[in-house]
């Protein structure tokens, strides 16, 4: 038989030595939701922060700017192909980063390719990779642009000079999502977003017979054109504020001053290389500066001549 006893226990414990044991559980898992949650947090705080960043970077504030900033952020989460255009030095790259980073697809790669750069004969391996021993000098596998894209975006820069024969493959990634490496059979299934950009007409490209029209099709679903710096001459002062900063951090310079005829001649420049000879310009002269001021004399010669055209308007 067994004796009688007056312990009332429970499995796991006393009911006197279970409350602070459910208590520390307790505790100890809202500690790991919190954690959890802050970590949530924190990772939307730093994509939100690459977000803003990737727009920062992209300055002005004229109207024709305010458009293009609409019309990135409409599209920018929208999974499809986008064709920024428009001409060099207009700061094409940085719309496409921005598509990229305002989009779902932030957290995964963003993959550059310049066609204009690389030989026609290596283009293809470039995209699409190759096996070894698939032509003389492979003398391993390499995986292509596409593959290294996969979930996340192709940037394809200046996509004009792409050759007529790879456009066909091109295509078919597009329409397919899949291809196979240069020297092998096997099919490579990829989700990618292209985003290309092209200082060239390709609609006149198609019309000449240089650039195929399902392609572009393909590519230009909705087309971003990045405005030239003389069509919004009102952002220049931004701009030299933005590259002063960033001059200053790059050489140690403390630029204090900008003469006013500096500015004037600025404005009445209409700048061919766009923002990028502005840039250039506004860095040349801040290192011939002297007594932490640029003068008109830091500018290249050749705007000597604006300067003539502006000095009697200040007399």
């Amino acid at each position: 038989f067994y004796q009688k006893s007056d312990t009332i226990g429970y499995i796991g414990g006393s009911s006197f030595e279970r409350i602070p044991v459910e208590i520390s559980i307790k505790d100890t898992v809202s500690s790991f939701k919190n954690f959890y949650k802050l970590q949530r947090e924190n990772k939307k705080l730093k994509k939100e922060l690459i977000k803003k960043k990737s727009f920062d970077k992209i300055v002005g504030h004229s109207n024709i700017m305010q458009e293009m900033y609409d019309l990135i952020d409409k599209v920018a989460n929208k999974n499809v192909n986008v064709l920024v255009f428009g001409e060099s030095g207009t700061g094409k790259e940085l719309v496409c980063r921005a598509l990229h980073y305002n989009s779902s697809r932030s957290d995964k790669a963003f993959v550059k390719i310049n066609c204009a750069t690389i030989p026609e004969n290596l283009l293809e391996s470039e995209l699409f990779g190759h096996e070894k021993g698939a032509f003389t000098g492979a003398e391993k596998q390499r995986i292509g642009k596409f593959e290294l894209a996969d979930g996340g975006t192709l940037f394809l820069d200046e996509v004009g000079e792409i050759d007529i024969n790879l456009q066909a493959k091109l295509l078919r990634v597009l329409q397919e999502k899949e291809f196979e490496r240069v020297g092998s059979n096997k099919t490579i299934n990829v989700d990618v977003r292209v985003i290309s950009a092209t200082n060239k007409n390709l609609r006149q490209a198609v019309a000449d017979g240089d650039f195929r029209e399902d392609l572009f099709y393909r590519l230009n679903v909705v087309s971003i054109n990045t405005p030239s710096l003389r069509e919004h001459k009102e952002d220049i002062p931004l701009l030299v504020n933005n590259f002063i900063e960033l001059i200053k951090e790059k050489f140690s310079i403390e630029i204090l001053k900008i003469e006013s005829e500096v500015f004037d001649i600025l404005m009445k420049y209409d700048w061919p290389g766009n923002v990028r000879e502005l840039k250039n310009i506004i860095e040349r002269a801040a290192i011939l500066s002297e007594n932490n001021i640029i003068k008109v004399e830091n500018l290249p010669r050749s705007f000597k001549d604006l300067s003539d055209q502006i000095s009697p308007l200040n007399n």
